[in-house]
């Protein structure tokens, strides 16, 4: 891990908690896992000002680009439940792969459960979408 702990700006924090405190019900298997590694790396996590957050962690709105050994590659925005979209690759923070990779950072790699299996992802690259900072529920 880049910097040696998931590191959250203090709003999306909460807002993240939030989240995890309203989806205790899922039914999936593998959400419900996603869901529950992500509330205890989040034990771990730096909270930190927004200005003091690197540019490379991944937050509320970045744009991912995630690679897996076999291959595999996938460019994505990570968003709030409400926000998600597939047909404009909007993948919501609380689905395997945004739980995955809320808080890492650029060339990180995770090793996350998904529902073919675990799989090693790589973080080849984020961008931040400044354009869209919501944390409402």
């Amino acid at each position: 891990m880049k910097y040696g702990s998931l590191i959250f700006e203090k709003k999306e924090y909460v807002a993240l908690k939030s989240l995890l405190n309203l989806s205790k019900n899922l039914k999936e298997d593998t959400r419900k896992y996603s869901v529950k590694r992500l509330e205890a790396e989040l034990q771990k996590a730096l909270i930190d000002d927004e200005e003091l957050v690197p540019h490379d962690v991944i937050r509320f709105n970045s744009v991912i680009t995630v690679a897996t050994d076999d291959g595999w590659e996938n460019t994505f925005e990570l968003v709030m439940p409400n926000d998600k979209n597939h047909q404009n690759n909007k993948v919501s923070v609380l689905t395997p792969m945004g739980s995955a990779v809320m808080g890492y950072a650029q060339n990180d790699v995770i090793d996350w459960e998904f529902p073919g299996g675990i799989k090693k992802l790589r973080i080849i690259s984020v961008v931040q979408n400044k354009s869209n900072k919501q944390y409402q529920l």
